[in-house]
């Protein structure tokens, strides 16, 4: 904490400190607390960290000079600026400028431009950066370009009244004010300069460090120019008056190079270079004459040394006397009353005297440059009004002051009081305009020091008296003063120790006085005998700067301008004019600069004044840097803080009723808001303040005195911080809770998992516990298996090893049985056997025997048998059974037998395979017998082999080890080489692999750089073809420009030559034809209008079927012409039976059966017709039929309009049937009027034509009229027949048009089919789509039929005028006159051939006298509005280009080149005189490029003709080859895109900044500034009336009239692409230029506004536009606004963030962002050097605003039409009748 020491006298409270969101305001009286610590820290502020040099203060803009140079004087900052209220930007010189040219133009005033400071603060840089401004807002009312010349008087009057000093490097060393003179129209006309005592002195004297004036150091830096030899120059530093200072260059400014400027700027003024010379020479001569040296003889005398170089280059250059010259450089010239002597002068006074001449033409020549400027500038039109920029010197005191110091003091008091009255002037009219008690405010009032130094017997007085005496010196001067003023005066003092110096109390600071030179300086004496000599000279314009005063002094300098006459010449006085020479003596350097000054004041009073004081922040010259003592001191001499505390003293801070309320609504409750908001506000302010002597209730405002604000912000954020803590409690408390209920919920989670952990845990030790004891059960069962198995193992084989033993002995045991056994069986089964061979053979003997026996028995006994009969007859009966049963048998053992076979078959097969395979196997062991015998021997000699195999062996093993030793070596050596190898190997491989990859990544680098060279080329030599295509394209604005002016030129010099004679000026006839046939077809126009905007809506859902529609049109055409030559015949014949009555009323008696022929002849025609008429019928019948189940059907239009047209000709038909019928009776009138008279068959009129006949005298008349009407009925029947032909044409016409019709059925049929197959959904939009197109053809009916009403209305009309002439013709009798051989030599009129229909080659043919009426109906006269709307895009350039190919066709040049250049000129009258139009400058721009692309599309060329069918290569142009006239339609079309721009431009610029900045979108989001920047009170404020909606309705107007044009779709993205540049350039340099509105609540007003404008392009289907891009600065700088400002990794975002911004304006945005709440913290100065360190690296422009007139350069994409020529219809509307289809 800091603690404050209280003053223990006077017990004094510190300052009240301003909020902190107080800091930094624009204005330092819009500040709670007014006193001097809050403004200098307010000042620091801006100047120190937000880099903000100029601040308000009240109605004063105080500029601190920042000793660099800062991007915010260019022409984008100027336009910025141009057009905007005082208060609505940030404090800037061009603001102030601006407010004076507004009120100007507003209040009919003149006005005056104060700017003040002192030396080095920037004065001349401000005055000169305001008359820039004046200069580029106003422009000049004439060809001189005067705001040019005004601007080039700054570099000549600074060079010669400018020099360097300790404090500035361009100081101005006088004082000027400049009137700039402006026409009616306000536009810079001229102007005229005032000075104002011009420090003299520093021509002859320069401090330490300091310079002379800068003319003569950029004439030492030019002298070895070629045409400054004659001066005899050098080194600046070989000059006594160039080299005291001892500093005679200047860091950073290059002399040769300003004198270059210098010398530029005196030809643009008019000063020739023969005067320039002069000049040089003049200057030069100066330079030499300070080194003219003087050699003292004694004490009074002195000489110059002969042939003194110095004196006679002087002479030389100034073209005297060198003699003469040195005379009266060394001696003087005294004249008393009786005689004139000369006397001789010491050195010291001759050297005063160089000096006082080298002062004295100085100053003379300084006057002729300023009088010959104020020539230049004069301007001999009448001066309207002017702005004065008044550039003077501020309040100086130096250690040592003197006559310059008090003149220039006493300037600025005078200065100091008008600027007080001002500022009361100002404060008291508040007051009253708001009608509030006005109290007197107590100010400081400095007449009493003005009194002191201008009164009588003031100082000036005093010092005038006493340059009057003739021993008058400083000293007795000083003594005067003490007695007059000493003690008397309080604000005069005498310093205590010197006698030589007075005090005087200033308004800023008591400054001291030294006495000495202020008579010298006063008196500016120079000898005569000087001037003379100089007057005498050869050099012709030095005696024009020593002319009489009344001559060489102009009215705009010296005594009457303030300018002081720097020269006395006391001459002797003459006898006639001794009044008048005493006069002249009084006229001394302190009464002119008094003179003047009164003059000045008395300007100023007249005009109204605008102050800028210029603060010097330091004196070292370091750029931001601040020294608050030298601020303050430098504060208080200019009265910035007199303003404070004159407004500190009454209420300084200032609300209105609505500002009030939204800043502190939230002080009120709910019950407080009324819908009064001034009640509302009253209510609760004496709630809030209770003394009512704190505020005051205005009409708009409330006014509050010092603090008050401060308090309310107090209480206002008390109560928001209540809030906030409220709100904070409670979201902490949820947080908390939230927070409680997560961590619960994650320990339950955690103990979950913990517990589970645990439990799974102890189940895995039970079961490894588990694990372990059956691993240790197995292991233990396993060890005692083992253990187990092993003995058992090993008893086993003891046993098996026994038991075997055992079992073998048993075995052999067995074994020697067994074959005791075999041998006993094989013993006792021989033994058997053989016993039983024995007993066998004796048994079978026995048998065999005993058989025999018995068989011979059993023979005897059936021999005996056999011979009985009964026998046989027994064996007979029983043979026939037994035969049956062998039978069988038989069969049965046949087939056993079979059986047997079979088997023994098999058997034997089997036997042989056995038999084979047994021989085989013994002749294979017979072969191995033979071959074991053989392996045998074998094996005896291997067995020797292998004996010998041994010994090579034994011998191969001792022989192999050796080897085997040798091969280990051998081995070891290899192994150890191939390692090496190995390592050799894989070194190398490395290095190959790093080549590799070296070569490789090199590639890569190569193959990127030469990919990025690549694209960086690329994109070079895109922005180089974009630059080309830009300066092309500004090169044509500007030649479109100066054709403009030159027309107007042209114009106004016709106006004066042809001035017209007071009176009635009579119209032109023509002029008003025109306007009528205007008139009448902007009627037509919009009767047309109305069918046509019903179904607008629905042509912007569905295309338009074109083909269809083209279909349609050219079919009603050609209809509408049929009708028109019916029409035609009908009329002709008409004329013919009038023609043919009269003749039958004349003719004689005839056959009878010629009539008769005749009559038959029409009887046929008549059936004929009717046959005609039967098959329209028919047609029409059948058509009906076919297309009457189609009625719904999308071609049903086409239908209604082909019967519609059918009907007309059936009615034609009608027509023609009634005629012939009347022919007919006409006929057999005639006939029987014929006839004799006492025919009782007359008819009721043949008495009339009997009288008619009887009236014919002559015979011959009666045949000739036979004759006539015989050659009639032969016209007509050939007519009748040229008619019947045509209507089978047409018949045959309608059949080939049903058949057409037929298939278009079948098509449609087909079409409604797959309809409904379709799914419901497309069915319906299918169904709709047919439904649209049906209306729009019914549309297009209707506007048809209305046309052909138009046309029958005029026909008739034009009809019934024929018809009654014809009946006046008629009553006259002007038949009766016709000779016979008039009759007989009357022509036939030609019999009417029926024409085909054509096939149109897509051309239109014109007269070459109606080429004008062409271009007058095509282009000067056409209504965009309805063109767009009715007729097809593009029409007039399709029309152009038509008649073009016809006039190419016929190989005519010279109509090509008339028609093209008048459609030329032609386009750009009317964009001259609709320029401002939208709709206009559209439509031609779309038609151009129109045209321009049919120029290409049809010229021939293959890149072009690809694009093209084969119908439209036909219509190639053939004889003509029309690039040039591409480009000059091309240049042509630039011209018009940018004049689309300029509208577009100025449509939107009084949106742009309502509505993206002002407009609160989002309610409720942006707050009120605190202590509302506050405006001026002379600036009307506009009111903000625009919205972001407005921007986007204005939006979509640009975009659908472009549409409805038929703009390309490339150029329609151009063009979005150029609004949506304009929209993010304005909006950003405004948000760069107001402080107020850099907040983070306005870039979220921004970021909302941008993306409504995405939105609107995503609905166009415009984002690959480049519209979008267009916006990216704009959305990185409301990003800006929003992002986090604290730490480097915040700064590392928005460097990368940022990359569409340059590092002025992200570093600008950053200065600028202000916090509207105190929760809001403002960005440090850390923080941005952090970012300009970052971003110190980036290359970009050092320009702070976006150029917001740059224009993209436009390209043309090549887009063909697929509209056929041949197809093309002309409308009636269009008046174009007199061109036909080719």
């Amino acid at each position: 904490d800091l603690e404050y020491r209280l003053d223990p006298k006077t017990k004094e409270l510190p300052h009240l400190r301003n909020p902190d969101i107080l800091v930094g305001e624009n204005d330092l009286t819009a500040l709670s607390y007014l006193h001097e610590p809050a403004v200098l820290h307010n000042l620091r502020v801006r100047f120190i960290d937000s880099k903000l040099i100029y601040t308000y203060c009240g109605i004063v803009l105080v500029a601190i000079n920042p000793y660099e140079q800062l991007p915010i004087y260019g022409e984008d900052i100027i336009n910025a600026y141009s057009g905007q209220n005082m208060g609505d930007m940030d404090p800037h010189i061009f603001a102030v400028a601006e407010e004076a040219y507004k009120q100007m133009a507003r209040d009919e005033r003149n006005q005056s431009i104060i700017v003040s400071g002192e030396s080095g603060a920037g004065k001349t840089v401000s005055a000169k950066y305001a008359m820039r401004y004046f200069a580029t807002v106003s422009g000049s009312a004439s060809e001189a370009n005067v705001e040019e010349k005004v601007l080039a008087s700054n570099p000549i009057m600074e060079s010669i009244g400018n020099a360097k000093t300790t404090r500035n490097d361009n100081s101005s060393r006088f004082g000027k004010y400049i009137e700039i003179g402006f026409d009616k129209r306000y536009r810079i006309i001229g102007a005229n300069m005032r000075t104002y005592l011009l420090e003299k002195s520093r021509v002859v004297f320069q401090a330490e460090e300091e310079r002379n004036y800068h003319i003569f150091y950029q004439l030492c830096a030019s002298a070895k120019l070629p045409e400054f030899n004659m001066l005899r120059l050098g080194n600046a530093n070989n000059f006594n008056y160039t080299k005291q200072g001892g500093s005679p260059m200047i860091e950073g400014v290059d002399d040769a190079k300003e004198m270059a400027h210098t010398r530029q700027a005196c030809t643009l003024l008019g000063i020739s270079d023969s005067y320039q010379m002069g000049i040089f020479r003049i200057l030069a001569g100066i330079l030499h004459l300070g080194n003219v040296g003087f050699t003292s003889r004694d004490s009074d005398s002195c000489t110059i040394p002969p042939k003194h170089e110095p004196l006679s280059i002087f002479c030389d250059l100034m073209g005297v006397d060198y003699d003469e010259m040195c005379h009266w450089l060394c001696h003087r010239k005294l004249a008393t009353a009786t005689e004139t002597y000369i006397k001789p002068i010491s050195k010291l006074q001759a050297t005063n005297a160089r000096d006082a001449l080298a002062k004295h033409i100085y100053a003379k020549l300084f006057n002729w440059i300023v009088d010959h400027v104020n020539q230049a500038l004069h301007s001999a039109v009448k001066q309207h009004s002017f702005i004065g920029v008044l550039d003077i010197y501020g309040f100086e005191t130096f250690e040592i002051n003197s006559f310059e110091q008090f003149c220039i003091n006493y300037a600025n008091e005078k200065l100091q009081q008008q600027f007080n009255m001002h500022v009361f002037k100002l404060e008291q009219e508040e007051y009253m305009k708001e009608q509030i008690p006005w109290t007197l405010i107590d100010f400081y009032d400095n007449q009493p020091c003005i009194n002191l130094i201008e009164s009588k017997l003031g100082i000036l007085d005093l010092l005038d008296e006493e340059c009057k005496m003739p021993k008058g010196t400083d000293d007795t001067w000083a003594q005067k003063l003490y007695n007059t003023h000493l003690n008397k005066c309080a604000l005069f003092e005498k310093p205590r120790l010197s006698n030589k110096a007075f005090i005087i109390q200033h308004f800023a600071d008591k400054v001291e006085y030294q006495c000495e030179g202020f008579l010298e300086k006063n008196k500016d004496t120079v000898f005569e005998e000087q001037i003379k000599v100089l007057k005498s000279s050869k050099f012709k314009m030095l005696p024009e700067l020593f002319q009489d005063d009344e001559k060489a002094i102009s009215p705009t300098s010296a005594t009457s301008s303030g300018r002081t006459p720097l020269t006395r010449t006391p001459s002797k006085p003459t006898k006639g004019r001794p009044g008048q020479m005493a006069k002249e003596h009084k006229k001394t350097v302190g009464h002119q600069f008094r003179n003047s000054l009164h003059l000045l004041m008395e300007t100023l009073n007249a005009t109204t004044p605008h102050y800028v004081r210029c603060i010097k922040p330091n004196d070292f010259k370091f750029p931001f840097t601040f020294d608050e003592k030298r601020a303050v001191q430098q504060l208080r001499a200019c009265g910035v803080l007199e303003t404070i505390r004159i407004s500190a003293a009454g209420f300084p801070s200032r609300w209105t009723y609505q500002e009030f309320f939204s800043r502190y609504r939230v002080l009120m409750k709910q019950k407080d808001v009324l819908s009064d908001r001034k009640q509302t506000c009253k209510n609760v302010l004496e709630k809030l303040i209770l003394d009512k002597d704190k505020y005051q209730f205005g009409k708009t405002k409330i006014f509050f005195r010092a603090g008050q604000v401060a308090y309310l912000e107090k209480l206002r954020a008390d109560k928001l911080r209540a809030a906030c803590i409220r709100i904070q409690k409670t979201i902490r408390g949820w947080l908390l809770r939230k927070k409680y209920l997560r961590m619960r919920k994650a320990a339950i989670t955690v103990q979950r998992y913990v517990r589970g952990h645990q439990a799974r845990c102890y189940a895995k030790f039970l079961r490894r516990t588990k694990a372990a004891t059956i691993i240790q059960k197995y292991w233990r069962m396993y060890t005692v298996r083992r253990r187990y198995k092993i003995r058992r193992t090993a008893t086993i084989v003891l046993q098996s090893y026994l038991r075997g033993y055992l079992a073998r002995n048993r075995y052999r045991k067995i074994l020697r049985e067994h074959k005791a056994v075999i041998i006993q069986k094989w013993v006792r089964g021989w033994l058997a056997r053989t016993y039983y061979k024995r007993s066998m053979h004796a048994i079978i003997y026995l048998q065999c025997c005993f058989r025999r026996m018995m068989a011979k028995r059993e023979l005897k006994k059936l021999k005996i048998e056999a011979r009985s009969v009964e026998r046989y007859k027994k064996l007979h009966i029983g043979m026939e059974n037994k035969i049956m049963q062998l039978q069988r048998k038989v069969d049965e053992q046949n087939k056993d037998y079979k059986c047997l076979m079979e088997k023994l078959t098999n058997l034997e097969g089997i036997y042989n395979t056995e038999t084979e395979k047994l021989r085989s196997d013994l002749e294979r062991l017979q072969l191995s017998e033979e071959e074991a015998r053989i392996a045998t021997g074998r094996v005896l000699s291997l067995q020797e082999e292998i004996a010998k195999l041994r010994k090579d062996l034994e011998q191969t093993q001792s022989e192999k080890k050796s080897i085997e030793e040798r091969a280990d070596r051998y081995k070891q050596e290899t192994e150890q080489l191939v390692s090496d190898l190995k390592e050799e190997n894989s070194l190398l491989k490395q290095e190959k692999e790093a080549l590799n990859h070296l070569i490789v990544e090199q590639a890569k680098e190569m193959t990127e750089t030469m990919e990025k060279k690549l694209v960086e080329e690329t994109k070079q030599l895109e922005l180089d073809l974009n630059d080309e295509r830009l300066r092309y394209q500004n090169l044509l604005n500007e030649f479109s420009r100066l054709e403009e002016r030159y027309d107007d030129l042209k114009e106004e010099m016709t106006l004066m030559v042809n001035v017209p004679k007071p009176g009635h000026k009579r119209t032109d006839s023509t002029h008003s034809s025109n306007e009528s046939e205007y008139t009448f077809s902007s009627e037509i126009a919009e009767t047309e209008d109305i069918p046509s905007r019903t179904e607008e809506p629905s042509e912007k859902k569905v295309p338009l079927d074109m083909s269809l529609f083209l279909k349609l049109q050219k079919r009603v055409t050609e209809l509408e012409q049929e009708k028109q030559v019916m029409q035609d015949e009908l009329d002709r014949k008409e004329e013919q039976v009038l023609r043919s009555k009269a003749k039958e009323e004349e003719r004689p008696q005839i056959r009878g059966a010629e009539l008769e022929y005749e009559s038959l002849k029409r009887q046929e025609l008549e059936s004929e017709n009717k046959k005609l008429k039967n098959e329209l019928n028919e047609l029409r019948k059948a058509l009906s039929e076919k297309s009457a189940p189609e009625m719904t059907a999308p071609g049903a239009p086409a239908y209604r309009v082909l019967m519609e047209q059918l009907t007309s000709v059936s009615e034609e038909l009608d027509v023609r049937k009634e005629e012939v019928l009347i022919l007919r009776s006409q006929l057999v009138s005639q006939k029987e009027a014929i006839q004799p008279k006492d025919d009782k068959n007359t008819m009721t009129d043949s008495t009339i034509l009997l009288e008619d006949v009887q009236k014919m005298k002559d015979k011959g008349e009666i045949a000739q009229a036979y004759i006539g009407l015989k050659e009639t009925n032969r016209l007509l029947e050939s007519q009748l027949q040229s008619q019947k032909r045509s209507h089978e044409n047409e018949a045959e016409a309608l059949r080939g048009e049903i058949q057409s019709l037929k298939e278009e059925n079948n098509r449609q049929q087909q079409l409604l089919a797959q309809n409904l197959q379709l799914p419901p959904e497309a069915r319906i939009e299918a169904s709709l789509q047919h439904e649209i197109t049906r209306l729009t053809n019914e549309n297009l009916d209707l506007m048809e039929q209305l046309e052909k009403q138009d046309k029958t209305v005029r026909k008739l009309k034009k009809q019934l005028k024929v018809f009654a002439k014809k009946i006046g013709e008629l009553e006259v009798g002007q038949m009766e006159n016709i000779s016979p051989g008039q009759i007989i030599d009357e022509p036939i009129r030609p019999v009417n051939i029926p024409r085909k229909e054509k096939d149109f080659q897509g051309m239109l043919e014109y007269k070459k006298e109606d080429e004008q009426k062409l271009v007058k109906n095509l282009i000067l006269e056409l209504k965009p509005r309805g063109v767009a709307v009715n007729l097809i895009p593009g029409l007039p350039a399709y029309i152009l280009f038509m008649c073009v190919r016809h006039a190419d066709y016929l190989n005519d040049d010279q109509k090509v080149r008339s028609l093209l250049t008048s459609t030329i000129n032609s386009i750009k009258k009317v964009l001259k005189k609709r320029g401002d139009d939208f709709e206009t400058v559209s439509f031609w721009l779309s038609n151009t490029c129109r045209f321009l692309h049919c120029l290409k599309q049809y010229s021939g060329e293959e890149g072009f003709m690809k694009h093209n069918t084969s119908r439209q290569n036909e219509h190639c142009l053939t004889n003509f080859d029309l690039a040039e006239y591409r480009q000059v339609l091309s240049d042509l079309a630039i011209q018009i895109y940018q004049q689309l721009v300029r509208v577009l431009e100025n449509i939107l610029q009084p949106m742009i900044v309502s509505g993206m900045l002002e407009h609160e979108t989002i309610q409720g989001v942006s707050g009120v500034k605190p202590t509302g920047l506050r405006k001026r009170t002379s600036s009307i404020a506009d009111e903000g009336t625009y919205t972001l909606d407005s921007i986007l309705r204005q939006l979509n107007s640009f975009h659908s009239v472009m549409c409805q044009h038929g703009m390309d779709p490339e150029l329609i993205k151009q063009v979005v692409k150029q609004m949506f540049y304009i929209v993010g350039a304005v909006t950003l340099n405004n948000l760069l230029l107001r402080k107020d509105m850099c907040s983070w609540s306005k870039g979220m007003q921004i970021r909302y506004n941008v993306s409504q404008l995405e939105e609107w392009l995503r609905d166009k289907n415009l984002m690959n536009s480049g519209a979008k891009e267009t916006l990216e600065p704009l959305i990185q700088a409301a990003q800006l606004l929003q992002v986090k400002k604290k730490t480097d990794d915040d700064a590392e975002a928005i460097c990368s963030m940022c990359n569409a911004l340059t590092t002025a304006q992200i570093v600008k945005v950053l200065n600028l962002y202000t916090p509207v709440n105190e929760f809001e913290e403002r960005v440090s100065v850390s923080f941005i050097r952090t970012i300009q360190m970052r971003l110190r690296d980036r290359k970009d422009s050092p320009q702070l605003l976006m150029d917001a007139k740059h224009i993209f350069p436009v390209t043309f994409p090549f887009n063909p039409s697929s509209l056929a020529l041949e197809t093309i219809q002309i409308p009636a509307s269009l008046g174009l009748g007199f061109i036909s289809r080719v």
